[in-house]
């Protein structure tokens, strides 16, 4: 969960007052820095706004909601990748899992060969959605979610920014949506150069060559 504080702050000779609110940051860091604020005594009505619905959270329910999600997967970060190799008609899947859970952080690697599909567009859409399987299994469930990726087309269009036209591009936006309202996930899109996508990358060519890759490891 990504929140912003926001608390009204008194001057230590009284009298004067004023609202402030912080940049956006992890729940986990929001509850660390008000913990602070609130030993300086000069903090009132210090609460935690989620920067998802705009819900409002005092940091007694926020270290509540944090126990709660100690055992289930959480501050999770994806990577997805599609290649298409026009020669063969075959396309490579990759995706690449970042998260916590009960103390430990864990790196999920899944790559799919698949023969179906017609574009590296659709290749890239066909990844996502891979990936957005891949943490129905692992249990994600209301959750907020990075996902990262080097197609413009998919983040932007995953975004809302850019539209959907290709029919079969249209069918791989609704069953991913479908399945992140299912999952009750909050997904967020990052753009990244292709070079820091190297692992999701990787796994789509690996896939492409006939390579499986699957597993899940502790870091």
């Amino acid at each position: 969960m990504k929140i912003w504080l926001q608390w009204k702050y008194r001057s230590a000779k009284g009298g004067a007052e004023t609202v402030f609110r912080s940049d956006e940051m992890s729940a986990a860091q929001g509850v660390q820095i008000a913990e602070d604020l609130e030993r300086t005594k000069r903090v009132r009505e210090l609460v935690f706004i989620d920067s998802f619905d705009d819900s409002v959270w005092t940091i007694k329910e926020m270290k509540a909601y944090l126990k709660s999600i100690e055992t289930e997967p959480h501050d999770i970060t994806v990577y997805f990748d599609g290649g298409f190799d026009i020669a063969n008609k075959n396309s490579g899947l990759g995706c690449v899992i970042y998260y916590s859970q009960s103390g430990k952080s864990y790196r999920l690697r899944q790559n799919e060969q698949v023969d179906e599909l017609v574009s590296n567009n659709e290749a890239e859409y066909a990844a996502l959605h891979l990936c957005v399987q891949e943490l129905g299994y692992l249990g994600v469930k209301n959750m907020p979610v990075n996902f990262s990726g080097d197609s413009k087309i998919v983040i932007n269009g995953m975004r809302g920014e850019w539209p959907v036209i290709e029919t079969e591009l249209v069918r791989w936006a609704d069953r991913i949506e479908a399945k992140l309202d299912q999952l009750g996930i909050q997904p967020d899109y990052f753009l990244l150069p292709r070079k820091e996508n190297f692992e999701a990358d990787r796994l789509a060519t690996q896939a492409l060559k006939g390579i499986k890759i699957t597993g899940t490891y502790a870091l």
